[in-house]
């Protein structure tokens, strides 16, 4: 990785990281658990995490800045061509991903650029909102593990699990309701930092993409490890069912447990 100073945090990012935990605290409880490893605190670290609501986003910032963690997140361009919210998208050091164009590419070298100035960058290995029936994690992209391989940081899986009792798939629609079911009933929501950084050693062999695709299993997997213990009693259906949400078996895993 070549040297480049060390990314400062914009103030405006930092108040926005803490007004997150404002945010949450009356719409559920958050529960974060593990943190992250000492060793990876300072960056670079790709945090690779799992996406089952419009929620996530200000969940995570919340978990990250209980954790001591300030990220920079890769988010679809659609979000930064929304008036002041991309403003402050781009200022905040965020990553634009222009998914299903030429250009999609493009975000790669900036996220290396990134962690090339030791910042710890958020991503969703999905790509969008996982739309697999019993809420697992679906079959990632490929980017996330040709991210590691450009810059060479390691990834820490990410789980959180609740979310969807908060805001379900279809918000904006249904927004108002969601929001005041939250208000009354408070649910947990929770966030864990996997134990360790994924070994990708096992991804070591054949061409390029052979390895970004073996990869992006093995990223996978380790977020369906850090995701289970947050499931215990509901591994099969989740308690809460989020009837918004379509099914999709295209994208299904077979899971180790």
């Amino acid at each position: 990785m070549d040297t480049s100073p060390v990314w400062r945090v914009p103030r405006l990012w930092r108040l926005l990281l803490a007004l997150s935990r404002i945010v949450v605290f009356p719409l559920a409880r958050l529960r974060v658990t593990n943190g992250v490893p000492e060793e990876l605190r300072g960056g670079p670290v790709i945090l690779a995490a799992n996406h089952v609501s419009p929620f996530d986003p200000v969940v995570l910032m919340a978990a990250c800045h209980k954790a001591g963690v300030v990220p920079r997140i890769m988010a679809t361009g659609g979000v930064f061509r929304t008036p002041v919210v991309g403003a402050v998208m781009r200022h905040c050091g965020h990553i634009r991903v222009d998914r299903n164009t030429m250009h999609v590419a493009d975000a790669l070298p900036v996220a290396a650029k990134a962690l090339a100035e030791n910042s710890a960058v958020l991503v969703y290995p999905e790509g969008r909102i996982g739309l697999d029936p019993w809420m697992w994690p679906e079959r990632g992209k490929t980017g996330t593990a040709r991210m590691a391989q450009l810059s060479g940081a390691p990834v820490l899986p990410v789980a959180q699990w609740g979310t969807h009792a908060v805001i379900p798939w279809e918000a904006p629609k249904g927004l108002g309701r969601a929001l005041v079911k939250a208000l009354v009933r408070r649910p947990v929501v929770q966030v864990r930092f996997g134990d360790r950084a994924v070994d990708l050693a096992g991804a070591g062999s054949g061409s390029p993409g052979a390895q970004a695709m073996q990869g992006t299993r093995l990223i996978m997997e380790a977020i369906d490890e850090t995701l289970t213990p947050l499931r215990l009693g509901e591994m099969q259906m989740p308690r809460t069912v989020d009837t918004s949400r379509p099914h999709d078996l295209s994208r299904v895993r077979r899971r180790m447990h």
